[in-house]
């Protein structure tokens, strides 16, 4: 058994049957534990890792996740390209359950989550002004549309603290802005991708609108699992099909967004 991936997904345990001949890793990192242990298996020609990134059960909440292990662990195994499907709400009339958003922005609401690996030994900046992989985010895109997707490329996603879902206000709040969804996992996933030179491409699935966008009793947790759980075949459909879609070799930036830098850690 080989434990090296070329492309890492992160997503939900409904997403386990994506590989092919998969086996699993444990993994070590300086940051504690992952979610849990990786799989690591095949998606066609590609070599792929998975990690549940609630933990089996959805053991840890949003702002509980570790995230810092589960992006080093991925790229400790070789991993350059990161897919990350998720559910989110809807900020837009238009944009309604069911449909499928590749974003091209981020904006940071959360609060207490550990977002950087170079907190200490010197000051590391990244640049991020673009957060998401052009490259990951075109292959994505296209894909969706080619397999019937209602998809939107680009878009905002604003990420927020949780576990609680958003009050009507903070919800009308974000909309005013412009934001297109919402979610509570994309940040500090993303970042995080960044500071490893990794490209990260977010794969969203609106499972609702959220609680300022129409009038009713606003989004329930049941709610979400449900409808991602009734789509949940067809976005595991859409990730192997995308992971085949990557281009072995990245053209993008992303891998480049450390040149320059002194780092204060060696990377692995």
């Amino acid at each position: 058994m080989v434990n090296r991936a070329d492309i890492g997904v992160i997503g939900g345990s409904g997403l386990y049957s994506l590989l092919e001949d998969a086996h699993e890793v444990d993994v070590t990192t300086p940051y504690g534990p992952p979610s849990d242990t990786i799989s690591v298996g095949r998606i066609g020609g590609r070599s792929v890792a998975f990690i549940p990134r609630h933990g089996r059960g959805h053991t840890y909440p949003p702002h509980r996740i570790p995230y810092r292990a589960n992006m080093w662990a991925l790229r400790s195994l070789g991993v350059r390209q990161v897919l990350a499907p998720s559910a989110v709400g809807s900020l837009r009339p238009e944009i309604g359950p069911g449909a499928l958003v590749i974003p091209d922005q981020l904006v940071d609401r959360t609060q207490s989550r550990e977002q950087t690996y170079y907190d200490a030994g010197g000051a590391v900046h990244v640049s991020f002004s673009d957060p998401y992989c052009p490259t990951g985010r075109a292959a994505a895109a296209a894909t969706a549309r080619d397999t019937g997707w209602d998809t939107v490329d680009g878009g905002t996603l604003v990420v927020i603290e949780g576990p609680r879902f958003s009050t009507r206000a903070e919800s009308q709040w974000y909309a005013g802005a412009g934001w297109s969804i919402i979610g509570m996992t994309g940040h500090p996933e993303a970042v995080l991708a960044r500071e490893l030179a990794l490209c990260y491409t977010t794969l969203a699935l609106v499972t609702d609108h959220d609680a300022g966008v129409e009038a009713g009793e606003g989004v329930t947790h049941e709610e979400v699992l449900a409808f991602f759980a009734a789509n949940v075949e067809r976005m595991r459909t859409l990730v192997s099909q995308v992971v085949e879609a990557l281009p072995e070799e990245r053209p993008c930036p992303c891998g480049n967004a450390l040149d320059g830098i002194k780092l204060p850690i060696d990377l692995p």
